[in-house]
């Protein structure tokens, strides 16, 4: 296990890529968090889970490996029942899209799709979900050949044990259990699909499938249900399209746990962490009465390497949730003068820019990098209660930034020196006290790489 605090974005020591985070409050009141595992920048996921967990949203604990694909004994066993998932015979606009697009660009589609099944040879861990019943945890998990499967602990951080394969298919499994005790099993991608759990937890009936709960063309649910239940109302989250990609995490709201659901809008989108920001996947949960939106960023200039993030949301009277900004203070307030800002903790990149890896010191293991002049960074929030001063930034090469405040020029600095010598510039800004976005638009360039920076 590892200990550590931190009430930033992105949530856990940089090493631990958790995205697809579903949170919920166990027996126990702690919070503990159920994802997916990305350790390879070509592929998403991997073959092992690790859950974690906080009594207060400052203090994590990452728990031991909770269960591996090498525990599933049906993978890549050619007698076991194998179950469809995608119907690509339905035209949605995102099918219609993909083909499109491989028409335009000459792809054999058949080809693709056989060269991505090699990726189901291995016994890659999808997106899970878990939830404590009569004592035990069930853990429910998919893989990269659209099976899925139900494993058990006594504890909620697992080891999990015992894996059992459902009669379905697809990704992005769900659980929910209602106040009557009824449990809920949701998956799917483009359209979801829903069904009670047999009370051992670990079986349903097919027959009691319902098919297109939320729809790509109706709902823009691409994949990754979460279920909750807020009063008398189901709030269904996901990977939302109304954007033209799943960035987004969106909700649908209905009075019954398998539907209809009326679709209602965007909580948060994550566009603009990285300039090859895909998908988006989370839940929300309530934790020490404030409610709070859990999703992931990615980085490194590809779509895998996803962070687990987290921002504080609210439910309006009406039943509604305000859509919100990716922040990279997360849970806590925001930065205070002289606090130490991390490159890899900007919320939003826009340009060539993206969180990089550091291969040339052990004291610093990620910045801001491949930088080039018009590209934008963007920090939310800092607050001072006397007027802003001054700017040190720890960096490499050599450029200039312009810095803003909430969009209002502050003043600028100059940075010169040699690439990979990282070095502090300090420089003088102007602005009244407040709460503010830090912004730095780069004016200039030469091999410039930021890897942290404070304000006073």
């Amino acid at each position: 296990m590892e200990y550590f605090k931190n009430m930033r974005n992105p949530v856990l020591p940089l090493k631990y890529h958790v995205p697809d985070s579903e949170a919920h409050v166990m027996p126990d009141g702690k919070l503990y968090i159920y994802g997916s595992f990305d350790d390879r920048g070509d592929v998403f996921c991997s073959e092992k889970y690790h859950v974690v967990s906080t009594p207060d949203m400052e203090n994590w604990t990452i728990h031991e490996v909770s269960f591996t694909g090498q525990q599933v004994p049906w993978h890549n066993d050619p007698d076991a029942p194998r179950y469809p998932g995608i119907d690509w015979s339905r035209p949605t606009p995102f099918i219609r899209k993909m083909l499109e697009s491989a028409r335009e660009n000459g792809d054999d589609m058949k080809e693709k799709f056989e060269q991505e099944g090699e990726n189901e040879k291995a016994a890659l861990l999808f997106a899970p979900d878990c939830l404590e019943h009569g004592g035990k945890y069930y853990l429910y998990f998919c893989m990269s050949d659209d099976s899925e499967g139900v494993a058990v602990s006594d504890r909620p951080e697992g080891p999990f044990e015992n894996p059992v394969q459902l009669p379905c298919g697809g990704i992005d499994p769900a659980v929910f259990i209602d106040d009557d005790g009824q449990a809920y099993y949701y998956w799917g991608q483009l359209f979801s699909h829903g069904v009670k759990l047999n009370a051992d937890m670990v079986s349903f009936e097919p027959d009691g499938i319902r098919d297109d709960l939320v729809t790509e063309e109706e709902h823009f649910f691409h994949e990754g249900s979460s279920m909750r239940k807020i009063g008398d109302t189901y709030y269904y989250v996901y990977a939302d399209m109304e954007r033209g990609k799943p960035t987004s995490l969106g909700y649908s709201t209905g009075k019954s746990p398998l539907g209809p659901f009326t679709y209602q809008g965007i909580i948060i989108d994550n566009d603009g962490c990285d300039p090859a920001s895909w998908n988006n996947h989370g839940s929300i949960e309530c934790f020490n009465g404030q409610w709070y939106v859990f999703y992931h960023r990615c980085s490194r200039g590809v779509q895998q390497h996803r962070r687990l993030c987290i921002e504080p949301i609210k439910i309006n009277p009406d039943g509604t949730i305000d859509e919100v900004k990716m922040t990279s203070q997360g849970a806590g307030a925001p930065f205070a003068p002289g606090e130490t800002i991390y490159g890899y903790q900007a919320c939003g990149l826009k340009g060539t820019v993206y969180i990089g890896v550091d291969d040339n010191t052990d004291t610093y293991n990620e910045k801001l990098t491949n930088i080039s002049p018009g590209d934008e960074i963007i920090f939310r929030y800092v607050r001072n209660d006397a007027p802003w001063s001054e700017i040190v930034c720890a960096c490499s090469g050599s450029g200039r930034l312009l810095i803003l405040l909430d969009d209002t020029a502050a003043g600028a600095i100059e940075i010169t020196g040699k690439t990979g010598r990282i070095r502090t510039e300090t420089a003088g800004i102007s602005m009244p006290a407040g709460e503010r976005e830090l912004k730095l638009k780069v004016e200039a360039s030469d091999g410039l790489e930021i890897v942290e920076i404070v304000l006073k």
